[in-house]
């Protein structure tokens, strides 16, 4: 029995040693879905004419911020001495539980680019449920917002796009983003471009349509010490390629309004007119509003891969 307590310990304690060492330093972005080791694994390599830097100056792409500077890749060093432990700890973890790893489930992993594309039905049938649906429409709606939760981020300002999130997700999002501000840091983001936005699915569930799209970017993102301005993560001049998994929800039964944009409705504290989506704060009173979910929100957002240049 105590050996077994042990063993329980012992994998905990490695667990929160990951945690502190990869998540509180190394990782950027809106919802700290880029850090400073690269992962995940799609069709996109950084050797493929897609990803060239020199095809960004066509038309269609969002770019925001300037180049960057030199910096030091110190940090690098700061995570490998933690890897090489954990590396130890997993190894003493394994041959430990021999015996149950026998019993675990040993499925095959699916490809990156099947991830979304399994869960759900075409996005080319969600017109048989809203026959004003416009796909395009949507992934371009959805480019436009992404470089909008990146400058919110910068800012460490979400009231901005609180109206593109479900409530849920802004709360997990504020937190994080109030961790950051407690460590007095702040993630600049920049050279920003939307590579592709595609809705590729759908499905229905407790009420709620929901749309999986997968977004493709670049991003230039690095973390300074507000007090100090030293580096405390990434790399001001070093390129990123991000691919990520967009969950978009709305109450079932809504259909594609002909006009375009969010609801506009009237503060019921000061009557103040708001642009809102689910719920939104109001900037002359204060008030928090809801509504029924009318336009499609973002329920949650998936890292699926990262390429660093």
């Amino acid at each position: 029995m105590k050996k077994k307590f042990r063993f329980k310990l012992l994998m905990i304690l490695a667990l929160c040693f990951v945690i502190s060492a990869f998540t509180l330093k190394g990782f950027a972005d809106f919802g700290s879905y880029s850090g400073d080791s690269d992962y995940g694994s799609d069709s996109w390599s950084s050797s493929d004419s897609g990803w060239s830097s020199s095809d960004y100056s066509s038309g269609g792409y969002s770019y925001y911020g300037g180049s960057g500077s030199s910096s030091s890749d110190g940090f690098f060093w700061d995570m490998v001495v933690p890897l090489i432990v954990f590396i130890i700890i997993f190894i003493f973890i394994i041959q430990r539980s021999k015996n149950i790893s026998r019993l675990t489930d040993s499925r095959p992993s699916q490809p990156v680019n099947n991830v979304a594309r399994s869960k759900g039905r075409p996005i080319s049938e969600y017109t048989s449920i809203d026959p004003g649906f416009d796909s395009a429409e949507l992934a371009a709606k959805l480019s436009n917002v992404y470089v909008k939760l990146q400058n919110a981020w910068q800012d460490k300002d979400l009231e901005p796009i609180r109206p593109y999130l479900t409530d849920d997700f802004y709360a997990q999002m504020d937190r994080q983003l109030s961790a950051m501000k407690s460590r007095n840091q702040t993630n600049y983001i920049e050279r920003i471009a939307v590579l592709s936005s595609e809705p590729v699915t759908f499905y229905q569930e407790n009420g709620m349509d929901h749309i999986v799209a997968i977004l493709k970017t670049r991003i230039v993102d690095y973390t300074l010490d507000d007090r100090t301005g030293a580096l405390v993560s990434g790399n001001k001049v070093k390129e990123k390629f991000m691919t990520y998994e967009y969950d978009l929800c709305r109450k079932s039964g809504i259909t594609t309004h002909t006009e375009k944009g969010l609801n506009t409705v009237t503060c019921p504290h000061c009557g103040a007119p708001l642009d809102i989506n689910q719920t939104a704060k109001c900037p002359y009173c204060g008030s928090v509003i809801t509504v029924v979910n009318e336009d499609w929100a973002i329920k949650s957002i998936k890292g699926i891969s990262q390429r660093t240049s």
